[in-house]
């Protein structure tokens, strides 16, 4: 980061041409996201739309510019996972290992808590370090790896999941909000 202080705020629909350009590298030019074609900036509104209705996305602010983003979706459409969410966070190249996903993160899994989120699941495509080292320090345990099933740049991608709980332990659980 560039020194100040970063905000995290919600996404509104402005920052879609910040979130696009923060996840073309990732789609175009890595395996990191399984996706082959970018986003433009109104489907990447549409999904920040989308994400804000029911669970949460979250932006990164470094000196008034967006350098990051992360955000919350539904796991499984079926009923019964509704209490369960896909949670994905992206920084722009060079800001690994600087505490800006570890931060935003923080933030997302606060937000979904307290909606009545209470299992956070993210999937990386293999081999990626910085994912796996990130998520294990955030407390995420293996759930499992599906194995080469995804192909892109030429190659099978195996796929490992990871899931972590959050917020209250109540029985039944409140309904997410």
């Amino acid at each position: 980061m560039t020194g100040g202080e970063p905000l995290i705020r919600d996404a509104r629909e402005s920052d879609a041409h910040a979130c696009a350009a923060i996840y073309r590298p990732y789609v175009t030019d890595t395996a990191i996201s399984l996706e082959t074609d970018p986003p433009s900036p109104a489907e990447m509104a549409e999904r920040i739309a989308s994400a804000q209705r029911s669970h949460a996305w979250l932006v990164l602010e470094d000196r008034g510019r967006v350098v990051g983003f992360a955000y919350g979706g539904p796991f499984n459409p079926r009923a019964g996972y509704r209490w369960s969410c896909q949670v994905s966070v992206y920084l722009e190249l060079g800001l690994r290992r600087t505490g800006a996903g570890r931060a935003l993160y923080g933030a997302l899994f606060t937000r979904l808590a307290d909606r009545g989120y209470r299992m956070l699941l993210a999937g990386m495509t293999l081999p990626n370090a910085a994912s796996e080292g990130l998520h294990r320090a955030l407390g995420f345990e293996p759930a499992g790896i599906y194995r080469r099933v995804g192909r892109k740049h030429g190659s099978w991608h195996d796929v490992a999941w990871v899931q972590r709980g959050i917020g209250a332990e109540e029985e039944p659980p409140a309904e997410p909000r």
